[in-house]
């Protein structure tokens, strides 16, 4: 099976990618302005695509078997809707400490 994104499905995925890439950003440069790095912080982000991405992209490939060709589109985007507002409220929350 292939992953093939088109066109919404597409900047679902890129909104996703660069959510998690402004967060990892965000506390990185956090753990430098406190003076202790720890590293550990990138398992979170690695645990975050595990859980996040791979699901998605496993929608996305099950979506040309779909008989419908719209109920796991719509999976899809909720799922992905759902990991950019979560990032969204990780971005603003490490904002607010």
């Amino acid at each position: 099976m292939s992953v093939t994104l088109s066109g919404w499905m597409l900047y679902t995925m890129w909104a996703v990618f660069g959510l998690i890439s402004i967060n990892l950003l965000i506390s990185l440069l956090q753990t430098f302005m406190k003076g202790s790095f720890d590293l550990s912080f990138v398992l979170d982000y690695l645990k975050d695509i595990l859980y996040f991405v791979l699901p998605l992209n496993i929608i996305a490939a099950m979506t040309p078997m779909d008989p419908t060709n719209w109920t796991l589109v719509i999976f899809y985007y909720i799922g992905g809707i759902a990991v950019i507002l979560k990032y969204l409220m990780d971005i603003k929350n490490s904002f607010n400490k």
